[in-house]
């Protein structure tokens, strides 16, 4: 099944309102048997994650590093088998900048089989780890 690009952006905008009302049943609908979604080394969250519950392993691993309090999408493009869409991280604390981030959406047969992050800085979201581990 080939989606449009179109259909990829609605699919980005649902799996972020699934994943961001603790929906955990639709977003695992929404993914490949072998879904993965890889965190770059250096990152507090680095690895791969891997299988239908991999979005919700990585999003309790990564509210449990940092206090995220917004996430802002600021726009989605797409084409072929792909999208990408470009976000920022709000802090809990005020003197930390935004993690500035690109997310990139692979599809296959009307699901997504991989999400790959491209952070701008990784040095931010570990400054966000740090502080939320010295508040606690």
């Amino acid at each position: 099944m080939t989606m449009t690009a179109q259909e990829m952006i609605q699919f980005v905008d649902d799996l972020y309102e699934a994943t961001g009302t603790g929906n955990w049943e639709k977003a695992a609908s929404m993914l490949t048997d072998d879904f993965i979604v890889s965190e770059a080394p250096g990152l507090p969250m680095e690895g791969i994650y891997r299988g239908r519950n991999a979005l919700q392993d990585l999003y309790v691993k990564v509210m449990g590093l940092v206090d995220v309090v917004g996430l802002n999408r600021v726009e989605t493009t797409a084409g072929k088998d792909h999208a990408v869409t470009i976000l920022s991280f709000q802090f809990a604390d005020p003197s930390l900048p935004p993690a500035e981030l690109c997310e990139l959406f692979r599809f296959r047969d009307g699901k997504c089989c991989e999400i790959k992050p491209f952070y701008f800085d990784h040095e931010v979201f570990r400054a966000a780890a740090t502080a939320k581990s010295q508040s606690v």
